[in-house]
C-alpha cells in the first residue's frame, strides 16, 4: 500500500515515516471513535432487558473514560498494522509472485514432453504446435533441438483466439492472486497486531464498565489497572484474556478489511478520473476521497461480519478474573445465546458500524497527508 508512495516529496517512505504518520492518523480516529466505543461496550456488557439509558449514563465526559490506553498506543498500533502489511507484501512479492510467474512462464511456453500441445510466444504471434519427441537426432525430418513442428492449417485464427485466451486467463489470474496477496499480508498484520490491541483493550473495556457501575472503582486508572491485574492475576491469564477471541476478531478482520479498501479505492478512483475535464479535480483530492469512502465501506463492512467475536471479547474481559470464575470463548458465546437469544449478539452493532464509517473515513486520508507533508517538508 504505502510502502511505494511518495508522499508528495519523491523519497522513499521509512519506517519512522509510518510511525509518525501512523500516529498521527491513529490517535485522530481514536479521538472520534472513542465515544461510541464507550456505548457500545455498556451495551454489549448490559443484560438484554437492562436500561439502554446506561450506555450514556455519566454524561458526554464519561463516554471517554477509558481513552488513554487506546490513544496512548494508537501509533504503536497503526505502526505495527503499516509495517507488518508492508512486511508482508515485500515477502509474497519475494516469494510467492516470482513461484506464480515461473508458473505462468512454463504454461505459456509449454512443456517439452512426448506428443504435448505447446504454446510459443513470437515475434509474429501465437502459434500452437506439435511437437514429437524423437531419439535419433540423424533423421532428417527433425530440427537440431530433436523436434517436429506441424502448424495448424488456421494460423491466424489461433493467432487471435489463443492471444485473447492467453491476456484474458492471465489477467483474471493476476486479480485473483491479487486478492488473495491483499487478504492474507492484511491477516498476518492482524495477527501481530492483536498480541498489542488485546492488553489495551482489556484495561480499556474494564474502565469503561466501571464508569457506570455503582460499586467501589477497583482501579484509579489504566496504569493501576495493569499494574493490578498483573500483581493479581499474572500477564496471560490476567492481563492477556480474551487473547484467544481477540485473534479470531482481528485475523480474519484485518485480511477482508485492506481486501474490500483496496478494491473499493480502485474502482473509486477510476470513477473519479472519468470525470468531465471542464472540471478537474486535484489528483490528491481524488486519492483522498477514494481513500475516505473506501476505509469508511470496508471498515463497516468488516465490522458487520466479525462483529459477535467482539461481543464475546466484551464479555469476557469484562468478567470476574478469578480462574474459577473464567470461561472459554465458545463457552461465553454459548451461554450469551442461550440466556439472552441469538440477537444479544449483535447488540451494539448499529452505534458500532456508526463508528466505524468516520474513524476508518479519517485513518488513511490523515496518514496520506501527513506522508505528503513529511515528503514536501524533505523535498525543501
Amino acid at each position: 500500500m504505502s510502502e511505494n508512495s511518495d508522499g508528495g516529496g519523491g523519497s522513499q517512505i521509512s519506517a519512522l515515516d509510518d510511525l509518525l504518520a501512523g500516529g498521527v492518523a491513529g490517535s485522530a480516529s481514536v479521538i472520534v471513535g472513542h465515544p461510541f466505543d464507550t456505548i457500545k461496550v455498556r451495551l454489549q456488557t448490559s443484560s438484554a432487558n437492562g436500561n439502554s439509558g446506561k450506555a450514556t449514563a455519566g454524561g458526554f465526559k464519561s463516554l471517554f473514560k477509558g481513552m488513554s490506553p487506546p490513544l496512548a498506543t494508537a501509533a504503536i498500533c497503526n505502526a505495527i498494522i503499516f509495517a507488518s502489511y508492508g512486511h508482508s507484501t515485500r515477502l509474497w512479492d519475494k516469494i510467492v509472485e516470482h513461484k506464480v510467474s515461473q508458473q505462468q512462464n512454463e504454461e505459456i511456453h509449454g512443456t517439452m514432453t512426448e506428443g504435448a500441445v505447446l504454446i510459443e510466444h513470437g515475434e509474429h504471434g501465437t502459434h500452437e504446435q506439435t511437437r514429437t519427441w524423437k531419439q535419433q537426432r540423424n533423421n532428417n525430418n527433425i530440427d537440431n533441438e530433436g523436434w517436429i513442428k506441424v502448424q495448424s492449417n488456421q494460423e491466424e485464427a489461433i493467432d487471435t483466439d489463443t492471444s485473447q485466451l492467453s491476456e484474458d486467463t492471465l489477467n483474471t489470474s493476476s486479480t485473483r492472486q491479487n486478492y488473495l496477496k491483499v487478504f492474507t499480508c492484511g491477516a498476518l498484520a492482524g495477527t501481530v497486531q492483536a498480541f498489542v490491541i488485546c492488553p489495551v483493550e482489556h484495561i480499556k473495556c474494564r474502565l469503561q464498565i466501571q464508569a457506570i457501575s455503582g460499586a467501589k472503582q477497583l482501579y484509579k486508572g489504566p496504569i493501576d489497572a495493569c499494574v493490578s491485574i498483573i500483581k493479581n492475576h499474572g500477564i496471560f491469564r490476567g492481563l492477556y484474556r480474551g487473547m484467544g477471541v481477540t485473534l479470531w476478531r482481528e485475523t480474519p478482520a484485518f485480511g477482508m478489511y485492506f481486501a474490500v479498501y483496496d478494491t473499493i479505492k480502485g474502482r473509486v478512483e477510476s470513477l473519479l478520473e472519468e470525470k468531465d475535464d471542464d472540471h478537474p479535480i486535484p489528483s490528491h483530492a481524488h486519492a483522498w476521497a477514494a481513500s475516505a469512502l473506501a476505509g469508511g465501506i470496508s471498515g463497516a463492512s468488516t465490522w458487520g461480519i466479525i462483529y459477535p467475536f467482539d461481543v464475546i471479547k466484551s464479555r469476557m474481559q469484562t468478567s470476574p478474573l478469578e480462574r474459577h470464575l473464567q470461561k472459554g470463548m465458545w463457552t461465553v458465546g454459548s451461554d450469551i445465546i442461550r440466556n439472552h437469544g441469538v440477537k444479544h449478539m449483535f447488540r451494539g452493532l448499529g452505534v458500532t458500524l456508526v463508528r466505524a464509517f468516520p474513524v476508518n473515513a479519517i485513518i488513511f486520508p490523515v496518514y496520506e497527508f501527513v506522508l505528503m507533508q513529511i515528503g514536501n517538508w524533505r523535498s525543501r
